[in-house]
């Protein structure tokens, strides 16, 4: 049996789950999201908490009998909480700055780059070096992040870039004079 598979999750309070066949709708004081589970898989609501359970020990339902139960505890999170990844921009001259609800970048090209964010995402700027992606779905705001810091990624040599709160770079060595 699936170790994560078989936790019940509990339903904090303002939470509501309804289920109907395999779609899921979790709906909290941040916003709603829906999901579809996978067809051997299902999922019941029962005393406050939601049980994950597969038919059988095949090899498919048992790979997706923890990854569902994460993807249903990720929305319940999200719909309380909230997710958000910080990104710092590293470098002379790097800067990033608030443009209306999207960002602007100054990263070394001869152009400054822009990004709007996607429905259900918010960017938080502090200084001119620090950004904050918000959002309640944890898969956008990793991907959001992810194309962000894919603009321009940390060096090597230097460490100049776009990078991730606390990233460790790892650093190579320039060339060696005589």
């Amino acid at each position: 049996m699936s170790r994560i598979g078989r936790l019940p999750i509990d339903i904090p309070a303002g939470v509501t789950v309804t289920i109907t066949g395999q779609d899921v709708a979790v709906k909290g004081p941040k916003g709603e999201l829906s999901l579809t589970i996978a067809n051997p898989i299902s999922a019941s609501v029962e005393e406050n908490q939601v049980l994950v359970t597969r038919p059988d020990d095949e090899r498919a339902s048992r790979s997706l009998h923890g990854l569902t139960r994460t993807l249903i505890a990720n929305q319940i999170v999200g719909v309380t909480d909230g997710y958000s990844k910080s990104l710092e921009v590293v470098g002379t001259g790097y800067r990033v700055a608030a443009k209306g609800s999207g960002v602007e970048f100054a990263l070394g090209f001869s152009h400054p780059v822009s990004v709007e964010p996607p429905a259900g995402i918010t960017f938080t700027v502090e200084g001119n070096n620090k950004l904050t992606v918000n959002g309640i779905d944890k898969q956008a705001v990793g991907e959001v992040a992810a194309n962000i810091r894919k603009l321009r990624k940390p060096e090597p040599y230097k460490g100049k870039g776009v990078r991730y709160a606390g990233e460790v770079v790892r650093r190579k060595a320039g060339k060696s004079g005589k």
